[in-house]
């Protein structure tokens, strides 16, 4: 699965590639209680079809409307909730604003700055997108950090892009299937890693991919930026202290592990005989997920991807919208 802002891209790049004109709407600010971050898109194109979105469902059919009668052909800036009147036609949440930017994707103008996009964000670079409010120029560019959001400028908006987050899950289990499912709705993408034939073989989950490679070595091959969360949840030293060496000696953002708080005092005392520095362990969530406290797997997966929700909006921390 491909995160929310590649889908979007892919789905404009198909109407460009088609010649159809479309249109990229961008939330550039938020005051008040808002149902979708800073930087979601919603693109519409001139036939109607639309993907992504930026609020509950109600500014989608304002804009669509907008976008397809008007067919606005400059960059325009939308202010929804500004008035009561505004924030009970839209039922925006009390007190809510939304700011748009809203700008049109001609095929021969936008399809280049469309592709380099797309490019530079399958190959999980950290990139950012500058559209001039005066001339509609758009350019893209590389950076180094990995947050997100959006700055304002009296004629320039900057949209800062992060790659994807991506998930390996050690070991094939019922926990492991229930962080697969809810990650996946919550925008990460998810990797399993399983070398033991035992539960490779018997892996009845066909709709999620299993790896059969040993975690370290796909660690050091893959699984090593700091966009990357490693999860140790095969419930197996023999394979979780493997991934778990790689892993905290990694650049990723997340290195968790499952089992108790006894489990978790034994393993630390395993990885530091083994070499791990007290500094590297320190890093280590063990054990893993918020404390709910879980104990079915679904409950546990739970408290994992909370945690991970967590992470992943402190890695991504950009000055606050307004």
């Amino acid at each position: 699965m491909i995160s929310a802002h590649r889908q979007v891209l892919a789905d404009v790049s198909g109407w460009l590639e088609q010649g159809k004109t479309g249109w990229l709407c961008t939330i550039t600010r938020t005051w008040g209680s808002s149902p979708r971050p800073v930087g979601s898109w919603l693109a519409v194109s001139e036939s109607g079809d639309w993907s992504g979105s930026v609020s509950g469902g109600c500014l989608e059919e304002d804009l669509l409307r907008r976008c397809v009668q008007d067919r606005p052909e400059f960059p325009q800036l939308l202010k929804y909730g500004i008035t009561e009147g505004d924030r009970n036609r839209f039922q925006l949440p009390c007190g809510g604003q939304i700011h748009l930017l809203v700008e049109p994707l001609v095929p021969h103008r936008a399809i280049g700055h469309v592709r380099e996009l797309e490019r530079a964000m399958s190959l999980r670079e950290a990139v950012y997108r500058q559209v001039c409010l005066t001339s509609g120029a758009m350019t893209v560019g590389i950076c180094a950090h990995h947050r997100r959001g959006v700055e304002n400028a009296p004629e320039m908006v900057t949209h800062y892009l992060a790659p994807e987050c991506r998930l390996l899950l050690i070991g094939a289990g019922e926990v492991a299937h229930h962080v697969h499912d809810f990650a996946t709705a919550a925008d990460f993408s998810v990797t399993l890693c399983e070398p033991r034939a035992t539960f490779a073989d018997g892996w009845s989950y066909p709709h999620i991919p299993l790896v059969r490679e040993l975690p370290d070595d796909l660690v050091v091959a893959s699984f090593n930026d700091p966009a990357v969360g490693i999860l140790a949840l095969a419930h197996d030293p023999r394979i979780d202290d493997m991934g778990l060496l790689a892993a905290l000696g990694s650049e990723a953002f997340y290195v968790g592990a499952m089992g108790s708080a006894k489990t978790s005092r034994d393993r630390r005392e395993r990885l530091l005989s083994l070499g791990v520095s007290p500094a590297d362990l320190a890093r280590l969530h063990a054990p893993i997920g918020v404390d709910i406290p879980s104990k079915t797997p679904a409950e546990i997966a739970i408290s994992i991807v909370a945690d991970l929700i967590v992470a992943r909006h402190r890695l991504r921390a950009a000055p606050p919208s307004l």
